[in-house]
């Protein structure tokens, strides 16, 4: 395309076109890291391939979807005012408060001036001469910048199974991940739902509320646990904002990155008796907090399986027919894949015209024009909503032919399972930093105090080298090597990596399986990364220097440089100190 012709969104493309920084994605992580750079006076620009900011929210728009870490906590904690003017209306957000919340944001800090909207990158080079990335996207860009940063979230690559036959079905297909802008209404329909993870249990029972039948196919049942979701008590709200710094102290300290009441007492030190009336207080509060009843749920499996019988008994007490409840039941560990929380799920199966299709031995057959084939029987339908889950942690990166150095693919280097320093960077391909890339707690703490705590990182190392005269940063090969291997030593530690998730790719054939996010904890990962910068970026190698000697100013990680507390952070720390942090 050349530089004066229109794109598909009808602008004129930018050509030749330089930043300091390119920035790829709108969500809670290019939002983030956007207004950070605007404040050192850097110049940047920010391409989204929606026609608005929220990421994650702003394309999971299916019914019932809500955030299942409560609303006070789910939000960004760098500006006090920003944290006293919004006001949540629930105790867990539904996705349309969560999306006025991030547009909110974006007209606050003026951010939709350096956003390209409905302009997806599909490349990014490293120029080894010019030590400047090249990035194209699909409206025609070629632009250059100092630095990439990836902020492609971790759960935004919808995965669509090739189902045999799906482009003979004249219904609507659906996708949980890419759902329409516009309304959709299944009234008096007969729907099919594919899956039985997070966003269906949270899609199903709103789903129930309209068709006429449902029919959910399930492959692999879930744990779930309930939100006993609320409307948001104003003096609750009124007083968790009089004490909103030292809330935020408290969520930094915890392997999860946000706080709840947590006993660390190991299960198997409880009787019998004593878990039994535990559990039950844990599930009257509900979420995912369920998991704080004892310390070691996640690292030892007998204690596991206290909690996992508990699960299974809950699922038998709701669900009303015997032989649905046992296909509901879960054999495997619970919490070994993400904790669902749900808002009268399993109660969706008493409905009369609510049935369920096991298809964990034979996978669903094909489609056919009028249904679905499974276990020999056509089932007939009018629209089917596939909540067949993600390309998790590296599928967005896979969509961009991203080159390094010597043009090596990242494509290439990860095809055995992805490869970080520190989930920040990797080697090879200086100046690309990854916002909650493979290798960090992403996933497996609060998604927004994550994001943050990186791109303060980022924006301090921006910083160092601009005090410096560095023209680029790129991550050590030995130090990159001795962090993956730490993940992975980590990850054997705790039960999860014993389960088939996608945490470590499972749900996608033909993958790696890598535990691919870090699992010791957040307050541990953050601390690893506090000390690789006082160290003068231990690890990395900054090139062009002109003052190497300086030391690193803590000009926006200060407040995530707080002592670890190995006892409040207990058990996330059990791996750390059985492996030790390189």
């Amino acid at each position: 395309m050349s530089a004066n012709s229109k794109s598909e969104n009808n602008r004129t493309p930018d050509v030749d076109v330089a930043f300091d920084a390119v920035v790829v994605g709108a969500g809670f992580a290019g939002m983030y890291m956007l207004h950070r750079l605007r404040g050192m006076g850097l110049t940047a620009r920010v391409y989204e391939a929606g026609d608005g900011v929220g990421g994650t929210w702003y394309w999971n728009r299916y019914p019932g979807a809500r955030c299942d870490i409560m609303s006070m906590q789910y939000s960004y904690s760098f500006s006090e005012e920003l944290d006293q003017e919004w006001n949540w209306t629930e105790k867990y957000s539904p996705q349309p408060d969560i999306l006025d919340y991030a547009n909110h944001v974006a007209d606050r800090f003026d951010l939709r001036k350096d956003i390209q909207f409905e302009t997806r990158v599909t490349a990014a080079t490293f120029d080894e001469t010019a030590k400047r990335w090249l990035v194209e996207t699909d409206q025609g860009d070629q632009i250059s910048a100092q630095f990439c940063i990836m902020a492609v979230g971790c759960l935004s690559t919808a995965n669509l199974p090739p189902f045999e036959g799906l482009d003979d079905f004249h219904g609507p297909v659906y996708h949980t991940g890419h759902w329409p802008h516009e309304d959709v209404d299944f009234t008096g329909k007969r729907v099919a739902v594919i899956g039985t993870g997070s966003s269906a249990i949270q899609s199903i029972p709103v789903i129930a509320e309209q068709a006429s039948e449902l029919t959910v196919f399930q492959r692999t049942p879930n744990y779930s646990v309930p939100a006993w979701n609320e409307k948001m008590d104003p003096e609750v709200e009124r007083e968790i904002k009089a004490g909103y710094p030292e809330l935020r102290k408290k969520m930094r300290a915890r392997p999860t990155g946000f706080y709840f009441e947590f006993n660390a007492q190991p299960a198997l030190e409880a009787t019998e008796e004593e878990r039994e009336a535990q559990y039950e207080t844990f599930w009257a509060r509900g979420g995912l907090p369920f998991l704080g009843s004892y310390g070691d749920l996640l690292f030892e499996r007998d204690a596991n399986d206290t909690i996992a019988e508990f699960g299974r008994r809950k699922i038998r007490e709701i669900v009303k027919d015997p032989a649905t409840a046992e296909l509901l039941c879960p054999s495997d560990i619970f919490g070994g894949k993400r904790l669902c929380v749900d808002s009268g799920y399993f109660e969706t199966y008493n409905l009369p015209h609510v049935s369920l299709v096991d298809v964990s031995e034979k996978p669903i057959e094909r489609f056919t024009k009028q249904g679905i084939v499974a276990n020999g029987t056509e089932y007939p339908v009018d629209a089917v909503v596939c909540a067949t889950g993600f390309a998790a942690m590296t599928g967005s990166f896979d969509n961009i032919k991203i080159s390094g150095r010597d043009g090596l693919a990242l494509t290439k280097k990860w095809e055995a399972g992805p490869r970080t320093y520190l989930g920040l960077s990797s080697a090879g391909f200086p100046n690309l930093f990854m916002i909650t890339g493979p290798g960090s707690p992403s996933v497996l703490a609060s998604m927004i105090q994550a994001i943050e705590q990186h791109v303060d990182w980022m924006a301090d190392c921006i910083g160092h080298m601009r005090d410096i005269g560095a023209q680029t940063i790129e991550a050590k090969v030995n130090y990159e090597d001795d962090w993956v291997e730490h993940v992975n030593e980590v990850a054997k530690i705790s039960l999860r990596s014993t389960s088939s998730s996608w945490y470590l790719g499972a749900n996608m054939p033909g993958r790696p399986r890598v535990f691919m996010p870090y699992i010791g904890g957040f307050p541990i990962y953050v601390d690893k990364c506090n000390q690789v910068m006082t160290k003068g970026f231990e690890g990395f190698v900054l090139d062009g220097t002109k003052n190497s000697d300086e030391e690193p100013k803590y000009r926006l990680t200060e407040r995530w440089r707080v002592p670890v507390d190995m006892d409040v952070i207990s058990p996330a720390a059990i791996a750390a100190k059985r492996v030790p942090i390189v």
